[in-house]
């Protein structure tokens, strides 16, 4: 059974929506980056997913979270966006 609870926080006057599944939250990153640029928040997600720190968590949270992920593909990926 899948258990999902969803509501909104407050921050900084801007309502931002939390799901939460199985005693896990996940906080909306459209949400949050609203607050940067109300108009295309889609330009700040990419900024945050570009940067090469960012990178390096996916790729762990990836590692620990997701038994079919594909450590050795991630890398290649990773290489060849880095060359372009």
């Amino acid at each position: 059974m899948k258990r999902e609870i969803k509501t909104t926080m407050n921050v900084n006057n801007n309502l931002v929506s939390v799901l939460n599944v199985k005693g896990v939250d996940y906080i909306s990153l459209t949400d949050l980056a609203r607050y940067k640029n109300q108009s295309n928040p889609g330009d700040v997600i990419i900024k945050w997913m570009s940067n090469k720190s960012s990178f390096d968590f996916y790729s762990l949270w990836e590692e620990l979270s997701n038994e079919q992920f594909k450590l050795a593909e991630f890398r290649e990926f990773k290489n060849d966006s880095s060359t372009q």
